[in-house]
């Protein structure tokens, strides 16, 4: 017996031992990884060096933490945060060894607000008097509206242009509901909240086919509008190429003069030598995003006013939070911090949320109620800040959005799974015991009851009710004015500016420097929130593959009907009661 004591005994210490060990392997190399990626302040640029713009990489408003590790470690791809991109591209543009820009925009990720803020940072560049040179082997839409920018454009012989205008596409799941027994319980309020119209219908509703319609239409024009003036082409010659099919082969580029030349990438680069005047033989000294931002430090010790920049991105969700989901958490003391710390001056809010959670976004607003009694808050909207995006944001002493970014939506739902169906066909039959009538509440096994419909139907109202007088106070508007906009309307920063939800038409840059006008300082560093912690935990959830098997039987129903039953608490089914963009929307 005691022989098997010590073995066991043994045994564990090793397992320990090794795991200890693996823990410090991880930690020496997580520090290593921030030695080689931190900013030393001696990275120097070679003369007559060029910024090498790679955009063929996710593009997201705030890169996450642990990035460089997992980059160190080759474990997965790169990804560009957008301050990170716009402070090379600035940094390049007064750097007098980088000659010129180097753009690769084939299959751009970021969404048209945010790729529409690189645009304007290359526009500045270009003032400065040196210049962009473009290659793809192919152009999406999106990548080529951000190429346009560019001195010259160049295809690949044999590559793509895309070029059609803008289109998005919505599923109805009525049908597969019926058949197949898995369907959602819907209970809304707005005509144009169209977030649960596909669970209801089997086609568009007139109202949602508008708004849509009107949205891609106000985006178009911008769009169209910046391609012209690049390109010199009138917005009807734009459309008559569009409504004519005249893209097809990559010579039809060139010929309706969107593409300058056809060339190789290694002829592109001939290109680029004769644009910095060296021969052929010489190679092309290239400047990274990373080696730009580390050439000089933008946070100066010696100034102790702070601005503090809050990234608040992903879905609304009742929790802590992360760096892709918002959540009162993690968010409302990082609010409640900045209030209270000396050194920050002012604070702007980055936004990138379609919405969700109505208590948690109440608790937001709460937080910002509370920061901007005692100093100036802002918002900067990215590509989408509407419905649970925009409560936040409506209590705010300015609001910014770009003109492509997607806003408004106010109004709510509640939308809460149910596989009744489903189980009768199985003949699974769930049978309920309560010391009360409708003590179970709701199940997603039995049919939804009028008592608790109704009960939902009244917290919608009161919650609808709160979001309108939010955006009453906040924006001062009358109720007639905001009832008129409200209904679950989406709309894009231009409409937003127009009909009085948003201030001003610009990006994060512009709101921070309005953000420091309004706290009356001139010099500042740019400190950025929430801090996430650190841990162990968060490494490895980007190192070691999840155990967790993704082949449950949840695989097989479409991904909206399959992302409200993950996200529904059958314990919590008021927690459903959603402020939410009103369709999965993708504007291609």
């Amino acid at each position: 017996m005691n022989f098997l004591k010590s073995f066991f005994a043994s045994i564990l210490g090793t397992l320990t031992a090794l795991g200890l060990f693996f823990v410090i392997l991880l930690l020496f190399i997580s520090g290593i990884a921030s030695i080689m990626n931190a900013p030393s302040g001696l990275t120097s640029v070679k003369q007559n060096s060029v910024l090498d713009l790679n955009l063929n990489y996710p593009v997201v408003d705030r890169a996450a933490n642990f990035d460089e590790f997992q980059h160190f470690l080759g474990l997965e791809d790169e990804v560009l945060g957008l301050p990170d991109i716009l402070s090379a591209i600035d940094k390049a543009r007064n750097n007098s060894s980088i000659k010129g820009i180097r753009l690769r925009t084939d299959f751009i990720s970021a969404g048209w607000a945010q790729t529409r803020s690189i645009r304007n940072a290359l526009n500045r560049f270009k003032e400065s008097g040196k210049f962009i040179y473009a290659y793809g082997d192919l152009y999406t839409q999106k990548g080529y509206y951000l190429a346009s920018v560019s001195d010259s454009i160049f295809l690949n012989p044999i590559g793509i242009l895309e070029f059609k205008g803008l289109a998005s596409e919505v599923l109805y799941y009525k049908d597969f509901q019926e058949e197949y027994g898995v369907k959602m319980e819907v209970i809304r309020h707005g005509k144009y909240k169209s977030a649960v119209e596909p669970y209801l219908e089997n086609e568009m509703s007139a109202d949602n086919r508008y708004q849509i319609k009107t949205l891609l239409n106000d985006i178009w024009e911008t769009v169209r509008e910046e391609i012209g003036e690049a390109r010199n082409l009138k917005s009807k010659t734009i459309d008559n190429i569009i409504n004519n099919q005249r893209i097809v082969v990559p010579e039809d580029g060139v010929n309706e003069t969107l593409i300058d030349a056809l060339v190789y990438e290694d002829d592109f680069d001939e290109s680029i030598k004769t644009a910095l005047e060296i021969s052929s033989s010489q190679k092309i000294h290239l400047a990274s995003i990373r080696q730009l931002n580390n050439a000089s430090s933008t946070y100066n010790t010696d100034i102790k006013d702070r601005i503090a920049v809050v990234f608040a991105r992903g879905p609304i969700m009742y929790g802590e939070g992360t760096e892709n989901m918002i959540a009162q958490g993690v968010f409302v003391e990082t609010l409640q911090e900045l209030a209270d710390d000396d050194w920050i001056k002012a604070v702007v809010l980055r936004l990138e949320s379609p919405g969700g959670n109505a208590l948690t976004s109440d608790l937001l607003w709460r937080a910002i109620e509370n920061l901007k009694s005692k100093k100036p808050i802002f918002v900067s909207m990215g590509n989408v800040a509407a419905s649970g995006g925009y409560y936040i944001a409506a209590g705010a002493d300015q609001i910014y959005a770009d003109p492509l970014s997607i806003t408004g939506s106010i109004g709510v739902f509640a939308s809460l799974p149910n596989i009744h169906g489903m189980t009768k066909k199985l003949g699974i039959n769930a049978q309920t015991v309560e010391t009360h009538q409708n003590a179970l509440g709701y199940s997603f096994f039995q049919p939804i009851s009028e008592t608790f419909k109704q009960r939902t139907i009244k917290s919608i109202e009161n919650t609808y009710n709160t979001f309108k007088k939010r955006v009453i106070d906040g924006r001062g508007l009358t109720s007639a004015e905001v009832e008129s906009i409200a209904q679950g309307r989406v709309w894009s920063g231009k409409q937003a500016l127009n009909v009085g939800l948003v201030d001003h038409l610009g990006g994060l840059q512009d709101a921070i420097i309005a953000a420091a006008k309004a706290a009356n300082i001139e010099n500042y560093n740019i400190v950025n929130y929430p801090k996430f912690e650190e841990d162990l935990e968060s490494v490895l959830s980007g190192v070691l593959p999840s155990i967790e098997s993704k082949l449950t039987w949840m695989q097989w129903v479409p991904k909206n009907l399959r992302q409200q039953f993950q996200h529904t608490d059958p314990k919590n089914p008021l927690l459903s009661v959603q402020m939410l963009i009103p369709f999965d929307l993708s504007i291609e």
